[in-house]
Formats: structure tokens, C-alpha cells, sequence
């Protein structure tokens, strides 16, 4: 490296350039979060998702859900909906994105988890027995 020298120390001519990779580093850290990879596998599996559909195949409360999916809806990997007191969410990744290809990958390493296959039966199960509910008993977060 081109520079000089004083008493043990180098001063360098060119400059240091950081790249900043914040955000790359938020995504990966959603990823990192248990709760978070499993409603992505949800919403993966159904497209889109009542909240407490979210909240009743996990078993989590909705403080927990809402504050996960405020989480992944601020890092732009979800989009929200409102519906009358509903709120749906569905994933959003642009195509060839950085994003696009960890769902996808994230997709293709869930398919043979034992955990993945039983949310995806349990929300099987919810969504079944959810259709033959009239519209007033539909949702659990009226």
C-alpha cells in the first residue's frame, strides 16, 4: 500500500471507502429469528394470511405476531392489506432480488423440515375449518 511513514504509523493517500451493507445485515438477521422464518414459510405455503391465522397455527399471541410482521413488512419482505378489522399480509420480493432468491432458497431448505410440514398440515387444517364458518366467526382478531 502506497503511503508514509511516521514513527510507526501509515498514512494512507487513498481513501477508505465502506460500503454500507445495513440493510443486507437486517435481512439476514430477520432470517436468523425462528418465529419469523416460520411465518415466512406460511405465507410461502398460502400466499396470504390473516393475522390470526399466523397467530393460531404458531400459538403465539397477536402482540408477538403483529411486532414480527411489522418487522418483515419494514424490511419490504411483506405488504399488508387491511380488510374491514382485518389485516392480511402477503409476501412481496422483486423478481431477481436479493430477496426473491433467499425465499426461494429459503422455500427449497423448508420443504423436507419436519416443523415446516407440520405447520403447513396445521394451517391446512385451520384454513379448512375456517371455510365452513359464517363470516362473523371467520377470524379470531375482530
Amino acid at each position: 500500500m502506497q503511503g508514509w511513514k511516521k514513527k510507526g504509523l501509515t498514512i494512507s493517500v487513498y481513501p477508505v471507502i465502506r460500503i454500507d451493507m445495513k440493510n443486507e445485515a437486517r435481512l439476514f438477521k430477520s432470517l436468523a429469528d425462528e418465529t419469523r422464518l416460520e411465518i415466512l414459510w406460511l405465507l410461502m405455503e398460502e400466499g396470504e394470511l390473516c393475522v390470526c391465522d399466523i397467530m393460531d397455527v404458531l400459538g403465539i399471541t397477536q402482540s408477538k405476531a403483529s411486532r414480527h410482521l411489522r418487522y418483515l413488512y419494514n424490511l419490504g419482505l411483506v405488504s399488508d392489506r387491511r380488510e374491514g378489522v382485518w389485516m392480511n399480509y402477503r409476501l412481496v420480493a422483486t423478481l431477481g432480488s436479493l430477496k426473491e432468491k433467499l425465499l426461494k432458497l429459503l422455500a427449497e431448505m423448508l420443504r423436507d423440515n419436519s416443523r415446516a410440514k407440520f405447520l403447513k398440515e396445521k394451517l391446512s387444517q385451520r384454513l379448512q375449518a375456517k371455510s365452513k364458518l359464517t363470516a362473523k366467526e371467520v377470524c379470531d382478531c375482530a
